[in-house]
């Protein structure tokens, strides 16, 4: 094979008295700028080029044009809308079981008299008790008004055993349970004790003591009739919420302040007198109205129909006047009459107290 050499073509020579650079390849190479060059060249090109157009920054946006006529415009996709979260169902809150507000049948039982409320509830648990014909032996079951209530024969039976006392208390006995060392009044109750001219034709037996209660109450430095009963229903009409027995006293008083003064029923004020009958509250209570009148010169005769604790002592107190006796003569039709202390009796099978 031929090999081509291309002759280099001739290079004119140069003018005479002008000297050329010697050519080297690649060019020539400029000198590299000191720091000091590098910025002056920097600061005219920035002074030579034109200043930049700002726009406020309040400009409104550029207008859209109108797309053509029959021009179909492409509209962006909408963005997928996530699905509600399924919300969760209130829980259900049980609705409270209905309250029934029918009476409980032991307390219907006391309150038409049958028994009381401690009596009604043996008689239930033993059965003895129907209502509309059915026997009821559960404690707490309720009735209506208008149902039939049927004691069997048994608990009348049963009923009819039962016992009520009527004692002439004396000093130093407490008509409950023991205290401070001072005997109950019910322990007075023995064959000795009997009156002799207690009428009953009622024998004395140990079970009578069972259940003996006070239906009522003395303090211990009072005397006169105490009732102790085993009969649920004489408890309820002489110390229930809506008892209207009257209980008399005879109270022999000294006005506080006045120890000289003997003739009480003339020298002590009458509008004092006025407050005991009515005017007074204890415990933060208005006290029914009582019938307060002297007997003689220092005794007061007081007659009420409720029983707070040492009612009569405190109600004294609240208008100047101490007592220094205090003696129960009557509950309701029953009086102490010629009754010892520290004796007993029955109370009739055809007495009552109201």
């Amino acid at each position: 094979m031929t090999t081509l050499k291309l002759k280099k073509k001739p290079t004119a020579p140069a003018p005479a008295g002008e000297r050329r650079a010697p050519v080297r390849p690649g060019g020539v190479k400029r000198p590299r700028p000191t720091l000091a060059e590098a910025d002056a060249q920097r600061s005219e090109r920035r002074a030579a080029a034109p200043p930049a157009r700002s726009e406020p920054r309040d400009a409104p946006p550029p207008r859209r044009r109108p797309p053509a006529p029959g021009r179909a415009v492409a509209r962006p996709a909408p963005r997928p809308v996530a699905a509600p979260r399924p919300v969760a169902a209130p829980k259900s809150v049980a609705a409270p079981a209905p309250v029934d507000e029918r009476p409980r049948l032991s307390k219907r039982m006391s309150e038409l008299g049958l028994a009381s409320r401690r009596e009604a509830d043996e008689w239930i648990e033993q059965g003895l008790v129907r209502v509309d014909g059915v026997v009821v032996d559960q404690l707490g079951a309720r009735v209506d008004p208008g149902q039939q209530i049927t004691i069997d024969p048994r608990a009348s039976e049963q009923q009819a055993t039962r016992v009520t006392v009527l004692l002439h208390k004396p000093l130093g006995y407490v008509s409950g349970q023991a205290e401070d060392g001072h005997a109950p009044a019910f322990t007075l109750v023995t064959p000795a004790n009997r009156w002799s001219g207690d009428r009953s034709e009622q024998r004395f037996h140990a079970n009578q003591l069972r259940h003996l209660v006070p239906a009522g109450r003395l303090d211990l430095d009072s005397t006169g009739l105490l009732v102790l009963t085993q009969d649920g229903r004489v408890a309820k009409q002489l110390i229930g919420e809506d008892s209207k027995v009257e209980k008399e006293y005879v109270v022999r008083v000294a006005w506080v302040g006045h120890p000289d003064v003997a003739a009480l029923h003339t020298a002590f004020p009458a509008e004092q007198l006025a407050r005991l009958r009515h005017g007074l509250s204890l415990d933060g209570e208005r006290l029914k109205p009582a019938q307060v009148s002297w007997q003689n010169e220092q005794h007061l005769r007081i007659v009420l129909r409720e029983g707070k604790k040492r009612q009569i002592r405190r109600m004294c107190e609240l208008v100047g006047l101490q007592v220094l006796a205090l003696k129960r003569i009557r509950i309701g039709r029953i009086g102490l009459g010629e009754l010892p202390p520290g004796q007993w009796r029955y109370l009739g099978p055809f007495e009552s107290f109201s």
